[in-house]
């Protein structure tokens, strides 16, 4: 891979780019929050100049319960700049590598959900990650297109870390058990995106840790492993009501991407090692 701009690389999974990318010794430019508004044309014109050869996207509007009140800026950020991204890109040869999430599927599903699953989305994030993908899949850019679920890392707010914290202080916690998903490693994630573009691999493909589990699995494995002492109770959405619905099974066909890049590490074993690296100085 030649030049890469990586935008957002101040964010959880930015970080995790950045990283990888200096560990690879791979040549890249990154930019934050703070340089780059991907809203703005003209600063993404400028931003991604003729010596880049693939965007990789980290930025977004991640804040699902806020976007049900700004939509229309979640849409702004999902939607319409990765529209403006794609089309950057197409216009100067580059490829675009662009994050989606499983929120873009209505959780009325009995099996995993493939790549090519009509979108119905049931929340306002959901639909303004559903039009950036829209916009990337009707451009005739080069693209590879990464959805992904539950995302944690070692740093940076998340379910895995926010769990850790709570189960050092408290004595129990109560977690949703009727949502059902896949929880990705951000590092991996990375990683394996990083894979299927080197690859060759273009198009839609799913990345997610191996197996699947519930919010609540979730919680109690992460309490078992920081204070075994704190119990994990489960219990239903309704009692713990959020602005935005949330899709009750979202869980990712990931067979295509482990036909192209071999196993994906199971989610116990990467959330523990996650753990591990997020108590070490």
């Amino acid at each position: 891979m030649a030049e890469i701009l990586l935008i957002g690389a101040d964010g959880m999974l930015g970080r995790c780019w950045e990283e990888l990318l200096r560990t690879r010794g791979l040549p890249y430019r990154a930019t934050t929050i703070d340089d780059l508004d991907i809203t703005d044309s003209d600063a993404l014109e400028r931003a991604i100049t003729g010596d880049i050869n693939w965007v990789v996207n980290c930025a977004a509007y991640t804040l699902v319960d806020d976007a049900e009140a700004h939509e229309k800026l979640a849409t702004a950020v999902n939607g319409h700049a990765v529209g403006k991204m794609v089309e950057r890109c197409r216009e100067i040869g580059a490829k675009l590598l662009h994050y989606s999430t499983d929120y873009v599927f209505d959780g009325t599903a009995t099996e995993p959900y493939r790549t090519d699953h009509p979108r119905s989305p049931v929340n306002a994030y959901g639909r303004s990650k559903a039009v950036g993908e829209e916009l990337i899949e009707s451009s005739r850019a080069e693209y590879l297109l990464v959805r992904s679920s539950w995302l944690y890392a070692p740093w940076a707010k998340n379910f895995v870390l926010t769990i850790a914290e709570l189960a050092k202080s408290r004595d129990s916690l109560r977690v949703v058990d009727d949502q059902r998903g896949r929880p990705t490693d951000s590092r991996k994630l990375a990683e394996v995106s990083l894979a299927l573009a080197e690859g060759g691999h273009r198009g839609i493909f799913h990345v997610t840790d191996g197996g699947q589990c519930s919010w609540f699995e979730l919680a109690r494995l992460v309490a078992g492993v920081t204070n075994p002492n704190c119990q994990v109770d489960p219990c239903t959405s309704e009692e713990f009501p959020r602005p935005a619905p949330r899709p009750s099974y979202s869980v990712l066909d990931i067979s295509a991407t482990e036909a192209a890049v071999g196993p994906l590490s199971p989610w116990e074993d990467q959330v523990r090692d996650a753990l591990a690296a997020a108590s070490t100085p």
